[in-house]
């Protein structure tokens, strides 16, 4: 309280500026966090546990701007305002975590879309990211055999697919032969929610933000407990 109440006559614009007192209230602890040095590059311990050491591989502001768009549910320009940075800076730093996070635990990412240009879309998000696309699939079916044949280690799906079939459906199938964590990308999303939907899962409506998706993505292999660490090849 002593440190918040510092901050705030330092500088009472952290607050007076803010449109809403959520934002004033993480403004205003972001600054006391970014003035403390310890907060700066945690060093993982042997101790840590995997999120935590996902955590503190990430460098200090991508990681705020990462923590305040996935984890509490920030708007990109509320996320901005409370690092008093722009939205362009903002979308920069969350793919800037994303790709960071994905030289620790890159992956495989199957899609689940029918819409061309919006898959291709994705593809080269995922790929900016530091991960590799391994397939597109339009119908149930081909989702099914890719899923089998690829194993990914992370699927972005449609609901309402080309032939009518659903990706829903799609999901929960492969689901009951392995592992994998889900991002639903989907114009209607009533269908997920009234649906029989695995869990965990996540859910983006369309249209979407790019910067939305690389959050997601970042949040969902953050917390995958079936992750593991990228194996870093020594530099002869």
């Amino acid at each position: 309280m002593a440190a918040a109440l510092e901050a705030l006559i330092e500088d009472p614009t952290v607050v007076r500026d803010a449109v809403a007192p959520r934002v004033a209230l993480y403004r205003l602890f972001t600054k006391i966090w970014n003035s403390v040095a310890v907060n700066g590059t945690p060093e993982p311990t042997r101790a840590s546990l995997p999120v935590e050491q996902r955590l503190a591989n990430i460098t200090p502001l991508p990681r705020q701007a990462f923590l305040l768009m996935a984890l509490e549910g920030f708007a990109e320009a509320e996320a901005a305002q409370v690092l008093d940075v722009d939205v362009a800076r903002l979308r920069s730093l969350v793919e800037e975590s994303g790709r960071e996070l994905a030289a620790e635990i890159a992956t495989d990412v199957l899609i689940i879309e029918d819409e061309a240009f919006i898959a291709m879309d994705l593809e080269g998000l995922v790929e900016s990211l530091g991960h590799r696309a391994v397939g597109v699939a339009r119908t149930h079916k081909e989702a099914i055999a890719l899923a089998n044949s690829k194993r990914p280690g992370l699927i972005l799906a449609d609901i309402k697919l080309a032939d009518g079939s659903s990706g829903l459906e799609a999901v929960n199938e492969l689901l009951q032969t392995f592992e994998v964590p889900v991002i639903f990308i989907t114009a209607y999303p009533e269908r997920f929610l009234t649906g029989e939907r695995p869990e965990p899962a996540f859910l983006i409506a369309k249209p979407f933000q790019p910067a939305t998706v690389s959050a997601v993505v970042s949040q969902a292999l953050f917390f995958d407990r079936n992750a593991r660490p990228r194996v870093r090849r020594a530099v002869g």
